[in-house]
């Protein structure tokens, strides 16, 4: 089973580990268009600062967040795991799973970046600022820089199983599985039951919940009906609709009842 997950707007501190190494980094086929967007970001963030700030599109209060990119390239590594935080991070947790959880966490899990593409939970990365909705005065649009090379590279990683893909928008527009492996993609919301919407701190907690219930769980569906059966076993209210036609995604409705 692959897991995709957006990643945090807010991250740890890089710490004071080793510096990144782009070749130790999990999917070595995102290499080059990891290497071309890391080289613009810290250009970008050791020259003029306010055009930095309005290209990264940061308010006045996340000035610090610029110098941060200007130092990626000797900065502290540590692993994407522990750099990810905010709600749907701080929902499953990771730390305090068990170490079979944790194993099923490095193996499942693919945290979509703006600035790494995709990376495992285990990849060391440092701390940064760069969200896939970011426009680079040279690669231009992220979001169709990572198309190519995602294309190329997911379909290995995904390989014959279940792929469960929780990515918010933005980062969903980087790679969309088609053919064989969008018949085994299921695409997630959460909803408000009493109101059918979509609440965003209560989307990300609950879809950090869901994960955190299959690797704990050691649940490992292999197709999306399989994932539908194995979330109601955990719990979890599921409506499915299969896709209408080949080559589309099943859409999962996961509805809870109370906010927090």
């Amino acid at each position: 089973m692959l897991v995709l997950l957006p990643p945090s707007e807010g991250k740890a501190a890089s710490g004071r580990g080793a510096p990144l190494k782009p070749e130790s980094l999990s999917l070595p086929g995102l290499t080059g268009a990891r290497l071309a967007v890391l080289e613009e970001l810290v250009e970008l963030c050791s020259g003029d600062e306010e055009k930095a700030r309005e290209v990264l599109g940061l308010s006045e209060g996340l000035r610090g967040e610029v110098a941060k990119n200007a130092g990626l390239r000797t900065a502290g590594a540590r692993p994407a795991g522990q750099i990810y935080t905010g709600v749907l991070y701080d929902a499953l947790d990771l730390a305090s799973l068990d170490a079979a959880a944790k194993r099923r966490a490095a193996s499942w899990l693919l945290v979509f970046s703006g600035l790494w593409g995709a990376v495992r939970v285990t990849d060391r990365i440092p701390s940064y600022r760069c969200s896939m909705g970011v426009r680079l005065p040279g690669l231009g649009a992220l979001g169709a820089h990572w198309r190519a090379p995602m294309a190329a590279v997911l379909p290995e990683a995904a390989g014959d199983g279940l792929v469960l893909d929780l990515r918010s928008a933005a980062y969903a527009a980087a790679w969309k599985p088609k053919g064989e492996v969008a018949g085994r993609t299921a695409t997630v919301r959460v909803l408000h039951a009493p109101t059918r919407k979509v609440v965003s701190h209560f989307n990300k907690a609950t879809k950090g919940r869901i994960v955190r219930s299959l690797v704990t769980a050691g649940a490992a569906p292999a197709h999306p009906a399989e994932l539908v059966e194995a979330l109601r076993d955990l719990g979890y209210v599921v409506e499915a609709q299969a896709p209408a036609k080949a080559g589309a995604a099943w859409a999962l409705d996961v509805l809870v009842d109370e906010v927090h």
